[in-house]
This record gives structure tokens, C-alpha cells and sequence, in this order.
């Protein structure tokens, strides 16, 4: 990609996504400018760590870059846009990674008719594996959706969605991988109370995880029908599920991502 990428924003995500845009190779290290707010020691890690260019000069990032990579708090969008609005021209790319700020209100914050893409990645893009949600604002067109599919389809995946369900989708695959981390913590710490090695629980249940993971993508069956292959009548499997929905297991997971649906709505409000 011949195309320089600013990232106003030096987070995790922002992190992640820098990490595989290099392993990719689709762009070269010194085509990605990465700048903050003030943390100065932040930005030397990732100068030092990607070989990457750094910027706290605003007007001077503008002028090389392409492409705008948001990446900063929910809570500090408006203070970040403003602080290069002066400098945004019209044939800028903007793409947001920040959760619950819509496309309509960073168009007016920048105050230009310029083209907008929101996408919702996840940390798994750090290793190429990413579940990344697009979608557009008002002034972009099949164009510059192609650029923020060809960016965010070397990090992972991509799919297209309404607007409306970006919030949805930050509850689903956006925060998704901390609630399956989660579940493997519990798994890994009962396999090490009943005295099993943490060494081989971890190697155990990371396969169990991949390999799972793996028979939803590589086969037509549904996750429904691939756990009842797996759950024999008055089988270990069944009393395990049944201990799940003894204690209501899928209605916490449902609530577990309306909560996170519902903060993402409170963040963009």
C-alpha cells in the first residue's frame, strides 16, 4: 500500500493493529506515524520496539500522511480531532477505531465533508487474527471502503455492517476475546486445583480452544449441532452443560455483552 498512516492514539489497539500491518508486510515501517497526546514514553516504546516514525508535530503529520487512524479514548476524540482539524484536507481517509463515537459526530467535529470509515478490530489483530467490523460515513464511498478493508483484511478479517449494529458488534467481537480469556481462567485455575500441572492445563485447554475454534470454521455444522455431537445422553458432557444451565450460563453471556452493547451506547452519547 502505497499510502502513509497517521495514529493519533498509542494504546493497545493501536498497538495491535501497527503490529500486524508490519508482520503483513502490505506497508512499509517507515509509512506508519504514530503520535499522542503526552505520553512521551509511550511513544518511544513503540519507535523503538516497530521502527516506526514518531510526530508531535500536528501540522507536519498531516501534511505526510493519507490516512488518519483514530485510535484514542472515547473520552478524548474531540480534543484529538481538534488538535489536527486545522490541518485535515479533503482527501484525507479517516478510520476510527475508537468504541461508541458514530461517524456522523466525528464529521461534525472535523467539519469538512470528508470521507469517515468506523471500524471495530480486536487485539487479536496483533497476530493476523482479528474479527474487524466496517462501516461508513456519510461522504465515503466504495473506494475508500476498499482501502479500510485492504488495511484491516491483513490484520484479520473483515465485514461490513450498519452503522446502527457497531454497538452490538463492540459487545460481541470487539470485547469478545477478554470474556473467552476469561472463561480459560477459570478453566486453568480448577484444572491446577484438582493438581494438575498449570503447564499442561494450559496446553490442554489452548488446544481444546483452537481446535474448537477451528471445527466452526472449517466445517457447515452450527455450534449447536457440533455440541450435541459431543453431548452423549447421561455422558461427562452432559453433566457439565447441565451444571451451565442450571446456572442460567448462556442468559449471563447474553447480559455480559448487552452490558458491554450498552456502555458502548453510553460512550458515544
Amino acid at each position: 500500500m502505497d499510502k502513509k498512516i497517521a495514529f493519533i492514539g498509542a494504546g493497545s489497539m493501536a498497538e495491535a493493529i501497527i503490529s500486524g500491518l508490519i508482520q503483513s508486510q502490505i506497508i512499509d515501517k517507515q509509512q506508519i506515524i504514530v503520535t499522542n497526546r503526552n505520553n512521551r514514553q509511550r511513544i518511544s516504546y513503540l519507535k523503538e520496539k516497530y521502527q516506526i516514525i514518531s510526530m508531535q508535530n500536528k501540522q507536519q503529520l498531516m501534511e505526510q500522511a493519507d490516512i488518519i487512524l483514530l485510535a484514542t479514548k472515547p473520552c478524548n476524540m474531540e480534543q484529538a480531532i481538534a488538535s489536527v482539524q486545522p490541518y485535515m484536507r479533503d482527501n484525507h481517509l479517516i478510520l476510527s477505531v475508537t468504541a461508541g463515537i458514530s461517524t456522523k459526530r466525528i464529521e461534525r467535529w472535523i467539519g469538512l465533508k470528508i470521507p469517515v470509515i468506523r471500524a471495530m478490530p480486536n487485539t487479536s489483530a496483533s497476530i493476523g487474527y482479528s474479527a474487524t467490523a466496517l462501516c461508513i460515513g456519510a461522504y465515503a464511498i466504495t473506494e475508500h471502503l476498499q482501502i479500510a478493508e485492504q488495511l484491516f483484511n491483513t490484520i484479520g478479517t473483515t465485514v461490513q455492517v450498519n452503522e446502527a449494529e457497531m454497538h452490538m458488534v463492540t459487545g460481541i467481537s470487539g470485547s469478545g476475546p477478554a470474556y473467552i480469556y476469561y472463561l480459560i481462567e477459570a478453566m486453568e485455575q480448577v484444572a491446577v486445583e484438582a493438581g494438575m500441572s498449570s503447564a499442561t492445563a494450559k496446553q490442554l485447554i489452548h488446544q481444546t480452544l483452537l481446535g474448537a475454534g477451528k471445527m466452526l470454521n472449517q466445517t457447515n455444522e452450527s455450534a449447536t449441532e457440533l455440541r450435541k455431537k459431543i453431548t452423549s445422553p447421561a455422558g461427562t458432557t452432559e453433566a457439565g452443560i447441565q451444571t451451565l444451565e442450571q446456572n442460567h450460563f448462556q442468559q449471563m453471556i447474553k447480559n455480559c455483552i448487552y452490558a458491554a452493547r450498552d456502555r458502548s451506547i453510553e460512550l458515544g452519547e
